[in-house]
């Protein structure tokens, strides 16, 4: 079975459909992972259609070219630069715009690259596994307040500090260079976890998250998703925790207000400031049937946004 095949895309058909896809529009999918949104989108489009995947890990860009589809152009980067992307492709506006937030299942279930305790690989962690440095690397150099400051932050873990001078602690007996090994030092620190959850669920999130710069990522694109969607375009994100959804809600917040002007200022009502953004429909998440057939739907959270027709 191929690795798309075993992938379950998460509230796929309700992302998809929140694009509110036209045959001739031209679309961007951010994260491809596996292609399960992005095939989707190639079904509804028609043949004057366009399709821009952008993926940071080399692997999902390497699945993608199973998809023999003029349509499809790949694009081995990250999301934060899809205004340079775009640019070099000589496209000056899109009509949709979808973010998978997250890691992929095929990231999660490959030991090799270290994103779970569940499995013993060495401690990877990159979505790019071209550049930048290893989990491994970091933890085995980074000081006790910094560890301290990541996994409090991105891991929202209250036994930060304790954590923080384990793995302190265990770095003076060698180098700490498995999941496994990282996961039994984060378990003799954390001495209480919620019911199902592995003690070592937030200190593996927390690392993942500050080592591939997640929220920063986020944070980059947004403004650059506004900037590309044509009037009527859709912004449509799925998260999978707070600090992510918390940061799509208040972005989407912010836009759909318009700027403020000095009272009793004369200007007309129809040239008052107009939002940039408006927020579409309810927040979706995976139905009970979804999260049974796949739990790690459970936490997924879908956001749509309509750019407004002004510049």
């Amino acid at each position: 079975m191929s690795e798309a095949a075993r992938h379950v895309t998460v509230l796929l058909d309700e992302a998809v459909a929140g694009l509110n896809i036209r045959p001739d529009g031209t679309y961007v999918d951010g994260t491809f992972g596996r292609g399960g949104h992005s095939r989707l989108i190639l079904e509804q489009l028609g043949a004057a259609g366009r399709l821009i995947a952008l993926d940071r890990d080399p692997e999902a860009i390497a699945a993608g070219r199973q998809i023999a589809d003029p349509r499809l152009t790949l694009v081995h980067r990250r999301f934060s630069q899809l205004s340079e992307v775009l640019a070099e492709l000589e496209i000056a506006r899109v009509d949709g715009i979808l973010l998978d937030l997250g890691v992929s299942s095929p990231q999660i279930d490959d030991a090799a690259r270290g994103f779970s305790f569940r499995f013993d690989g060495p401690l990877d962690m990159r979505m790019d596994t071209a550049s930048g440095e290893t989990a491994a690397e970091w933890l085995n150099g980074t000081t006790e307040q910094q560890l301290y400051e990541v996994i409090r932050d991105y891991g929202e873990e209250r036994f930060a500090k304790q954590v923080a001078r384990a793995i302190v602690a265990a770095r003076q007996d060698g180098i700490i260079s498995t999941t496994r090994e990282l996961s039994q030092v984060v378990a003799k620190a954390v001495k209480t976890r919620e019911p199902g959850q592995d003690p070592a669920t937030r200190t593996f999130q927390a690392i993942r998250i500050f080592l591939n710069q997640e929220l920063e990522e986020l944070s980059l694109v947004l403004p650059q998703c506004v900037e590309a969607l044509a009037p009527g375009g859709r912004l449509a994100v799925i998260s999978f925790h707070s600090l992510e959804d918390r940061r799509v809600k208040h972005f989407i917040r912010d836009l759909e207000k318009p700027d403020t002007l000095p009272s009793r200022l004369p200007v007309r009502a129809c040239d008052l400031p107009q939002p940039r953004l408006v927020a579409v429909g309810k927040v979706h998440k995976a139905s009970a049937a979804e999260t049974a057939a796949n739990p790690r739907a459970r936490s997924a959270v879908l956001r749509i946004a309509e750019r407004t027709g002004t510049a």
